[in-house]
């Protein structure tokens, strides 16, 4: 059985995850998240989409099946150049990543933040041994840092809810953090 501890922790984490976005999305504009540094340089809502649209789109996996926020009403509003996250694209090809409405984007973030969360609430902390990717890793798994960390028998929602959510949404924050000084701004944590 695993430890409510662990879970406590997770829902703590992740909540202070989310503050950092929503506090960055706060402090931004529209060009600053949009803004090109130079050729080859990936810009803020890049980053923004990508990691959230991810925690959106992984969502059916971590809760055995309920469909993800994003659908068709979602990509009219945001207007978005591209209408990806880019996962499996290469990074020049998603250099062109805009957000086209904003406060859109901003309604859509809230929407998985507050789905995830509750989800998180919710969940049963002797369900996070189980394995929801088991190995062979199909090749969208295969060569991702939630496959380096997998144990033996494959991911656990543990392992999925670390590594697809927290970890990854950490990692994009950081870019966020460090793109936000290009444009003027401060970071978000010491």
């Amino acid at each position: 059985m695993t430890s409510p501890l662990i879970l406590d922790s997770l829902r703590r984490r992740m909540r202070a995850m989310h503050s950092l976005y929503e506090d960055a999305t706060a402090t931004m504009t529209i060009d600053q998240v949009n803004h090109v540094e130079r050729d080859a340089v990936l810009p803020i809502a890049f980053s923004l989409f990508h990691y959230v649209n991810m925690e959106d789109s992984t969502y059916p996996f971590v809760s055995g099946g309920e469909a993800s926020v994003w659908n068709d009403e979602w990509a009219t509003r945001l207007r978005l150049t591209i209408p990806d996250h880019g996962k499996e694209r290469r990074p020049e090809e998603m250099v062109d990543q805009r957000i086209g409405d904003y406060e859109a984007f901003i309604a859509y973030m809230n929407a998985v933040w507050a789905r995830s969360e509750a989800f998180l609430e919710q969940l049963d902390p002797g369900t996070l041994t189980d394995i929801i990717v088991p190995r062979p890793f199909p090749d969208v798994v295969a060569n991702t840092y939630s496959a380096r960390v997998a144990g033996a028998d494959g991911i656990t929602l543990l392992d999925a809810l670390e590594c697809w959510w927290y970890q990854h949404g950490l990692r994009h924050m950081g870019e966020i953090e460090h793109a936000r000084a290009l444009v003027g701004l401060n970071g978000m944590t010491s």
